[in-house]
């Protein structure tokens, strides 16, 4: 199958990353209470969907949208995971040797590929930009808030974290929706932005 037979995968992955986004960001907020019921949005919408959209965007060659949807779909995957652990799911053993502090190193791990993949955006359009970029600052909110012992600057960058990930799910929507449409009307319904930079060949 050549790649002209390969639609557009970004839609479901931005999807998948709306979804959850909104669903976890209510929590961290307080609008919710508990994990339990975030864990299926994390499994079958953050993690699944976004890992399909990723190797798809791999089969039509594109490195970027492969990279960042597979990267974010296993990250969703593996935080559904610790909740799981944190929640006594695999036995009180795992439960009980819980330290949230290496959650907080994962967090400076995806934060440090996030900034790459930040710059890459930069050439795709505003929206994807401003995508990634709340998603640098939720990054920087989750590992200062798990790694701080300062219990009012946890909770400021806790906060960061909540409403930056409730930016990334508003946009995440409208990006999602923008390339449905797009690609349905095979023209541009929605308005994404130019690039705010290419780099000269």
């Amino acid at each position: 199958m050549s790649e002209k037979n390969y639609a557009d995968p970004s839609a479901l992955g931005l999807f998948g990353l709306a979804m959850v986004t909104l669903v976890a960001s209510s929590q961290k907020i307080g609008l919710t209470l508990g994990f339990a019921y975030i864990i299926p949005w994390a499994v079958f919408l953050g993690a699944l969907a976004q890992f399909i959209a990723g190797l798809l965007d791999y089969k039509k060659g594109n490195t970027f949208g492969g990279t960042a949807f597979c990267a974010y779909g296993f990250f969703w995957f593996a935080v559904a995971t610790a909740w799981l652990i944190n929640l006594g799911a695999f036995g009180s053993i795992l439960q009980g040797n819980v330290d949230p502090r290496q959650l907080g190193f994962a967090f400076i791990g995806y934060l440090i590929i996030t900034l790459f993949l930040t710059v890459g955006a930069l050439s795709t359009n505003k929206v994807l930009f401003l995508i990634f970029f709340c998603i640098d600052l939720l990054f920087i909110g989750l590992s200062v808030s798990s790694l701080c012992s300062v219990p009012a600057v946890a909770e400021a960058f806790h906060r960061l974290a909540a409403y930056a990930e409730l930016a990334i799910a508003l946009l995440s929507f409208y990006g999602g929706g923008a390339n449905v449409l797009n690609n349905h009307f095979g023209r541009n319904f929605l308005p994404v932005g130019k690039p705010f930079w290419r780099p000269a060949a």
